[in-house]
């Protein structure tokens, strides 16, 4: 055994050496031996942690990139029904003045010039009402759960959707054609009956096409309320047949033709079931 000196190999080597004797035939071999046990394995490399994108977070940011509600400037001459279908406005004047009750006022037929509407704004009282029915033990519980998802599954970045086609606002024509069109417009709202047809016959008949006409002469006239508009109607009947979203003014082309059509069919069915004087 060699004596121990202070250049002996020191023990950090991993592979330790020794010597076994194998016996063939009376001759000795010497023969090295690996010591196995003093084999150690290197540790594999640890893998890169993979970045996740929380399903939260990926909702939030999609939550924050819708667009904010449109405004509009009120001109003269408009009315909600008429700047509602311009927009699209899903719910029609009615819900378009909801959601600006505050800026119109206590009456949605009358609305002034150079007031900003918000097109697509919710009522206060709706926001109010899921505020208060929104508990805090309800809040905690969701969050909580949408905690727990995002920690048990692996979110892959989410692809936006690509945003609808906004719709295109309809216009109309300043002519018969348009004010015709435009009335079957809120009629459908409305669900007054009619058609293009009927509407259009009994104009030619009563005014010729003519916004501005008056009847000075029957018995209406008499009686101090004369027939006026495209369709002819007294005071009286446009007051009590007008539909809520058009003018108030009974010589607009609009609001004259729906009353009229409003109070048709109310006594006959529909316009188109008008010959004559009605």
């Amino acid at each position: 055994m060699p004596a121990q000196g202070k250049h002996r190999r020191p023990k950090s080597t991993s592979l330790g050496r020794g010597l076994a004797a194998v016996t063939t035939g009376g001759a000795v071999l010497a023969l090295p031996v690996i010591g196995a046990t003093s084999a150690f394995a290197a540790p594999a490399p640890a893998a890169a942690p993979q970045a996740v994108a929380p399903a939260a977070v990926v909702a939030q940011a999609n939550s924050a990139a819708k667009a904010a509600p449109a405004k509009h400037s009120v001109a003269a001459g408009e009315t909600l029904s008429k700047i509602a279908r311009e927009y699209s406005v899903s719910g029609g004047w009615k819900k378009l003045y909801e959601g600006n009750r505050k800026i119109v006022g206590s009456n949605p037929d009358l609305i002034h010039p150079g007031i900003k509407l918000v097109i697509g704004a919710k009522s206060a009282a709706s926001s109010d009402d899921k505020a208060s029915k929104a508990s805090p033990s309800a809040a905690r519980g969701a969050s909580a759960d949408r905690a727990d998802r995002s920690e048990r599954i692996d979110a892959a970045p989410v692809a936006k959707a690509a945003p609808a086609a906004e719709k295109e606002a309809v216009s109309y024509t300043n002519d018969l054609d348009g004010w015709i069109k435009e009335s079957l417009a809120v009629m459908a709202e409305q669900g007054i009956p009619g058609t293009y047809e009927g509407i259009h016959r009994n104009i030619m008949r009563e005014s010729s096409g003519n916004p501005a006409a008056i009847n000075n002469w029957d018995s209406n006239a008499v009686k101090g309320t004369p027939s006026k508009g495209l369709l002819q109607v007294i005071d009286p009947t446009f007051q009590a047949y007008h539909v809520p979203g058009t003018s108030t003014d009974s010589y607009d082309p609009v609001a004259n033709i729906t009353a009229a059509c409003n109070y048709a069919a109310d006594r006959y069915g529909s316009i188109d079931n008008v010959f004559g004087a009605y």
